[in-house]
């Protein structure tokens, strides 16, 4: 076809990381098709909705394009309103349009101003996660070293920084330890926490593809979810059970001697002392599930997981099911101790493998964007506060001011009223976006920037593998690190890079232990394949094969016992009362759905979020929306929808629309280590409308 060209990038959306291919319609500058290639080796050619058809949002008419400031800020701040009057241009009643020299020199008077009076500590910097590893490298320096603020976070804190933490303490590296295509290589897989065939569908291909052939899966989940249909072990759980099964598993391991000697002489420590007491925790005898009416099953089907696990070459997976509980961490150094007491890790078809979200929030994490580590998981100079304790700060008047780029804060974190409070709070919010989302809406500066079709820049998928991405179609927006850059220089600062590569050099040289060898030229040449960190002069596909990144080398053990609370409770006490919800996510849609929602054959798919209710309690529903409370909040009128996939007395809905308000519901109970909202199980009330 005329004017036709043929692109390779890498997908938006989740942290499956796909290659992908677009069809250009280069004399409109237009987006065309989206494929994949059939040799790519992420892909392997093959697309879910959303990568295939969800590029509607690039050129939606709603895009933000001119920055804008909002009319009140300046009245709170004439001296920057005079300052830049003469280029200010009426919108509505809220904001004014400008351009983004005089946008940034609004924002940087502001935060001079701040520091000025309230300290260097008073500016705090949260998102990136939507972003290239160059300008989440980029935030998080202009904020440390330029700012002189410690303060700096990602959307992690609210997915996968108990993977992270867990992962470091016992075997020192917080990421995935193989390849998605090692799947083919192993011979047994235990999935709990994730709908992978929802978040993950690529990856939930592959698994599928192996089960049907192996009869090799065991997925454990609150609900049934579709790939329970190709599982040889369907387990149900009651909320909060993931630690409780996982000691389970372990205890069986031990109390049947099926642990693998030379293993945990030569590669570990403290593992006597870990057996000694879950063969003493009464929580961790898989016959403590006979006691949990309804789910006496699984006392037997544990032992029998556990027993493949073992004595097969074994991997785990696990997602937000997982990782969003106060005891997320402690769950996650539970499945790391299963591999280490079975040597099923750091080799081909045995591993762990946290199942990221965001297509770049291994990336961004890599790049230093957490409070305590500094690019390449060092220690920074100094460490800084977590989002939901930069909150409580906001709500102390300590921090003053927000820097955004990416992250509906209003939208995606718990305790949405508490947050409303702490931002109502703030002298100013500057977000740099492709849309008015929630946190935009609410903003005082708000500056239009490429999205990742549109520029050049490295992305870190959940298995490690680095894909530099390059424009689908051209744009006149600036890149989220040249908007840095310009507030850097305005500053004070001397950033003077010309082109992404400058800053991804740098990155190279900062973070050389995983970046070294992974300059532009060799992204290039691997596009399609991708390159897994650490890359000096090759790659490594497979982490952990001689020793573990701990201080000693070794893999640590480190006991956790499960705390009984909750639905658990409550079903020993007889006192089973009022309902359990869990939320995630749908396949058609994506976290906040900012870009979804722009591509109409993805909203057709889903257009609301719906609450799944158990055929049991059918009688409970007696209209057809209903409002949820807890003690935090409500949500907005939900559709409902009768089903025999969740349990009695549960109930499950998605949170992809800001109008629901589904995290209203959430108060600020977290994991007991990093602070990641417990966001997969609240009490809740249920109103007919």
């Amino acid at each position: 076809m005329p004017n036709i060209e043929t692109i390779d990038s890498v997908c938006t959306y989740c942290g499956v990381g796909c290659d992908i291919a677009a069809n250009v319609d280069t004399k409109e500058n237009k987006i065309v098709k989206i494929f994949a290639h059939p040799d790519g080796v992420v892909s392997q050619g093959k697309l879910c909705i959303k990568g295939k058809y969800g590029f509607g949002f690039v050129d939606a008419p709603d895009r933000l394009r001119i920055p804008r400031i909002r009319k009140s800020f300046l009245e709170k701040n004439p001296s920057i309103k005079e300052a830049i009057s003469s280029f200010l241009v009426d919108l509505d009643e809220t904001w004014y349009e400008t351009d983004l020299d005089n946008a940034t020199t609004a924002c940087t008077m502001k935060l001079k101003e701040t520091q000025a009076n309230y300290g260097r500590k008073s500016i705090c910097s949260i998102g990136g996660a939507r972003t290239s590893c160059e300008s989440s490298y980029l935030f998080q320096k202009f904020t440390r070293h330029t700012l002189n603020s410690p303060h700096v976070d990602n959307c992690a804190r609210v997915c996968h920084s108990p993977s992270l933490s867990g992962m470091r303490v016992t075997i020192g590296e917080g990421a995935a330890t193989n390849t998605y295509n090692d799947i083919y290589n192993t011979e047994f897989m235990i999935v709990i926490g994730s709908n992978t065939t929802e978040a993950h569908p690529i990856i939930a291909n592959r698994m599928i593809d192996v089960a049907r052939k192996k009869d090799n899966l065991a997925v454990f989940d609150v609900r049934e979810i579709k790939l329970h249909r190709f599982s040889k072990y369907k387990a149900i759980m009651p909320h909060e059970a993931n630690l409780l099964t996982l000691n389970m598993l372990a205890y069986v391991i031990i109390e049947e001697e099926l642990y693998d000697e030379d293993f945990l002489k030569n590669r570990t420590k403290d593992f006597d002392a870990f057996a000694e007491k879950i063969i003493n925790d009464p929580f961790a005898n898989p016959d403590y599930y006979n006691e949990i009416e309804g789910y006496e099953y699984l006392s037997k089907m544990i032992r029998k997981v556990a027993r493949e696990y073992a004595l097969k070459k074994s991997m785990i997976f696990w997602g937000l099911g997982i990782t969003e509980h106060i005891d997320g961490s402690y769950a996650v150094m539970a499945m790391v101790h299963l591999s280490l007491m079975t040597g099923n890790i750091g080799k081909s078809g045995a591993g762990l493998m946290p199942l990221r979200g965001q297509n770049n929030v291994q990336g961004t994490c890599d790049m230093g964007m957490l409070p305590y580590y500094a690019p390449d998981y060092q220690v920074p100079k100094e460490i800084g506060l977590m989002t939901p304790q930069l909150v409580d700060e906001m709500l102390e008047d300590r921090v003053k001011v927000v820097l955004n780029i990416g992250e509906d804060l209003t939208h995606i974190h718990p305790n949405l009223n508490k947050i409303d409070r702490a931002i109502e709070k703030l002298d100013m919010i500057f977000v740099q976006e492709l849309f008015m989302t929630d946190i935009a809406k609410r903003a005082d500066i708000v500056v239009g920037v490429k999205s990742a079709y549109e520029k050049t820049g490295v992305y870190v998928n959940a298995m490690r593998r680095l894909h530099l991405s390059q424009p689908l179609v051209k744009s006149d927006l600036p890149d989220d690190w040249e908007v840095l850059q310009i507030l850097d220089n305005k500053m004070g600062g001397d950033y003077d890079y010309k082109t992404s590569e400058d800053v991804w050099s740098e990155v190279q040289r900062v973070a050389y232990r995983r970046f070294s060898g992974a300059d532009y030229h060799r992204l290039e040449k691997h596009r399609k394949r991708g390159l897994q960190w650490p890359v000096h002069t090759e790659d490594t596909p497979i982490l952990h094969q001689l020793d573990f990144r701990t201080e000693d080398g070794l893999g640590h053990f480190k006991y956790n016992q499960y705390k009984l609370r909750g639905m658990i409770k409550e079903i020993l006490d007889k006192k089973l009362t009022g309902y359990h919800l869990s939320t995630g996510r749908t396949l058609a849609q994506y976290n906040n759905a900012s870009q979804t929602s722009r591509c109409e054959s993805l909203m057709k798919r889903y257009d609301e979020d719906v609450l799944l209710v158990c055929e049991e309690d059918a009688a409970d529903f007696t209209s057809e929306r209903v409002i949820l409370r807890s003690e935090f909040g409500e949500t907005t009128p939900l559709t409902i929808k009768i089903t025999d996939k969740v349990q009695p007395k549960t109930l499950f809905s998605t949170f992809h629309h800001a109008k629901s308000k589904i995290n209203a519901l959430f108060g600020d109970a977290h994991d007991e280590l990093i602070m990641t909202a417990a966001f997969k199980t609240i009490k809740v009330e249920v109103i007919n409308t």
